[in-house]
């Protein structure tokens, strides 16, 4: 049956307007003579109808009315039949002025049809809707075996997320109503349901109304805002999920579908980016460009970015063969029409970077390949330099050799005042790019920020898997603080930097505030389900060699400048001269392919004068956490 309805729908919705059309005119008449309509009248209705019938039927096509389905029918659906309707209606009397002169045509007719007619276009398209959205008490189903659901958000996305679970009955749930903070919405009554109290009182609705499951569908909220409401939850002692942020819903839609457990990176979030596209996709769209490290966290995600700018070109140059392979995939899934060149190789290779460069032509560079691993490149020390020092020379010296327009580096926040090798060498290639850029025609620009949560190796990754294991978790320091940065939230200033970039700038991006690794770590046990020092021990495990307690984005003698984009701005960096920095570089690059240590650290130390080694001891004892008793 539905499928004869679906294959004949134009046909069914075109004969059910004309009768509301004929049907409109007949009861205008029937109520101006209460039901008793002179024969005389009859026979002008009888004249009528074919006129009233061809006119309204050509205004409803001409506005689009037959071609939306009723079941989703809205604001500007009904804003179309009122077009339709008045349009109509005006050509109706000027027809029964001109051609009849009103004769046996009252008034109130020609004002009760017009009504009468918009009422019953728009009333049977949105009783279709109701009753497709399940608003009617016998269309409620066995409510016994629903999910109870309670909405923290009454704005649009918890209303289109109620109205989607209203009308999918295969999903199983019953919205029961909404909370919210605001003022103004509050006892305020929405899609038929009412906003019950605020998140303060989560505890106090779930036990009253029999909730079983919070949705959090505020996108917008900063990631202060969400601890609270998470902290609620708890308490309430309910599954609890959450509608990803404003960055994760970039094509404006909001779906049960994409309702997902809360994580740290709805914890720790700050304000959604607001980017510039069009400033991006000025330096982007149609051109050439390569990413290097393309199957890295940072580099992959750069490439799902880019890709959004219809690049004529994108080249993956990774040295990593799984990786290459998966985010091509990948790319080539979501961008079928995009030309994605997978390379493998490696920057410190100066052939295959020359010939790479020589044969694909780039025009805008994201380096991304990196060493980046703090305590592995202290026993590595002479990759480290193989890799973030050669390799990041190699690359920027092919991009001028042929004139790429823009190279974009990304740096770390260990480059400032380093106390690793990993953040030495990072720094010695920040200041090799700034130098080249001085007499180079490609405009060479570095970005700089902290830690991205979930990056490969990183520290939430690790977390997990010792909850999943039970325990224990390993801190390093009860004190060490880092800053934060979701992925695609690092990546995005990566690129917006990129376009506002003329050449020597070190970009740093704004991290928000640093945040406790303990407090990470408590958190993560949370969201499992578990009690921090109770289910789930903490243990101190020292700081590894070459950390440090925190973090620095800017060394003292930079200054920093703002730029129009409220989360980057400019560190004021000064290099040595890029004559005076070959040498150097020269000389540290032969003790590390020698293998002199020493030589190797003392070349570091002339290149980064700040360089000073952490001197960081294993503890002889585990400390374990004070109990739960104690806190």
């Amino acid at each position: 049956m539905k499928e004869i309805v679906y294959k004949n729908r134009l046909t069914i919705v075109f004969a059910i307007t004309s009768l509301i059309i004929m049907g409109s005119l007949v009861l205008a008449y029937s109520i101006r003579f209460d039901f008793s309509i002179p024969s005389l009248y009859r026979q002008r209705i009888i004249s009528l109808l074919p006129i009233v019938l061809i006119i309204k039927l050509v205004s409803f096509w001409q506005f689009g009315c037959f071609k939306g389905w009723w079941r989703y029918v809205s604001m500007p659906d009904l804003v179309q039949i009122v077009k339709a309707s008045l349009l109509g209606s005006f050509i109706f009397v000027v027809y029964a002025v001109l051609v009849y002169r009103l004769d046996q045509i009252p008034r109130a007719v020609l004002i009760l049809d017009g009504a009468f007619c918009f009422l019953a276009v728009s009333g049977i398209r949105f009783m279709t809707r109701a009753f497709r959205e399940h608003y009617f008490p016998l269309q409620q189903g066995t409510e016994s075996r629903q999910t109870r659901v309670l909405i923290v958000g009454a704005g649009d996305a918890g209303q289109m997320i109620a109205r989607e679970i209203r009308s999918n009955l295969q999903l199983d749930l019953k919205v029961v109503g909404f909370v919210d903070d605001d003022p103004v919405k509050r006892k305020g009554t929405f899609q038929g349901l009412n906003v019950l109290g605020t998140h303060v009182d989560l505890q106090k609705i779930v036990t009253t109304h029999g909730v079983d499951e919070i949705i959090i569908a505020i996108p917008s909220a900063s990631g202060t805002q969400i601890r609270e409401i998470v902290n609620s939850c708890r308490e309430s002692d309910v599954r609890f999920r959450i509608l990803p942020g404003v960055g994760e819903l970039i094509d404006g839609r909001v779906s049960v579908q994409q309702i997902r457990d809360v994580d740290l990176n709805d914890l720790l979030g700050r304000e959604a980016i607001v980017l510039d596209e069009a400033q991006i996709d000025d330096y982007l769209r149609g051109k050439r460009v390569l990413v290097s490290g393309a199957g890295g966290s940072i580099g992959s995600e750069i490439c799902r970015q880019v890709a959004r700018f219809n690049p004529q070109k994108l080249i993956l140059f990774e040295n990593a063969e799984t990786p290459l392979f998966l985010i091509e995939q990948e790319l080539i899934q979501k961008h079928p029409e995009l030309a994605i060149v997978p390379i493998i190789g490696d920057v410190r290779n100066r052939s295959r970077v020359n010939v790479i460069f020589d044969e694909q032509m780039p025009q805008v560079v994201f380096h991304a390949a990196a060493y980046k691993h703090v305590p592995m490149m202290e026993n590595n020390p002479a990759e480290a330099v193989n890799n973030n020092v050669q390799g990041t020379r190699l690359l920027a010296d092919s991009a001028d050799d042929i004139g790429v327009e823009k190279f974009v580096m990304v740096s770390t926040d260990k480059a400032v005042r380093p106390t690793n090798i990993m953040g030495a060498t990072k720094r010695i290639a920040e200041l090799y790019v700034q130098s080249l850029n001085e007499k180079s025609k490609t405009s060479f620009v570095t970005t700089r920020f902290g830690n991205v949560l979930g990056s490969n190796g990183s520290v939430i990754p690790t977390f997990k898997e010792q909850i999943a294991k039970g325990g224990p978790v390993t801190v390093t320091h009860p004190d060490v603080t880092r800053f934060f940065m979701t992925i695609p939230e690092a990546t995005q200033l990566v690129l917006q930097a990129g376009s506002m970039g003329s050449g020597g700038e070190i970009f740093l991006f704004d991290m928000g505030k640093a945040v406790k690794i303990q407090t990470l770590a408590e958190e993560l046990i949370k969201l499992s389900g578990l009690q921090p020092h109770e289910d789930i021990e903490i243990i101190y495990t020292g700081l590894r060699p070459g950390e440090k307690l925190f973090e620095e984005l800017l060394l003292d003698d930079e200054g920093v400048l703002p730029t129009p984009h409220s989360k980057i701005c400019i560190a004021q960096s000064v290099t040595l001269p890029h004559a005076t920095l070959i040498p150097l570089i020269d000389d540290l690059i032969t003790d590390a392919k020698a293998l002199d240590l020493p030589g190797l650290r003392k070349k570091i130390n002339q290149l980064v004068p700040e360089y000073k080694p952490a001197d960081n001891k294993p503890i002889a004892k585990v400390i374990r956490h004070p109990t739960a008793a104690i806190n």
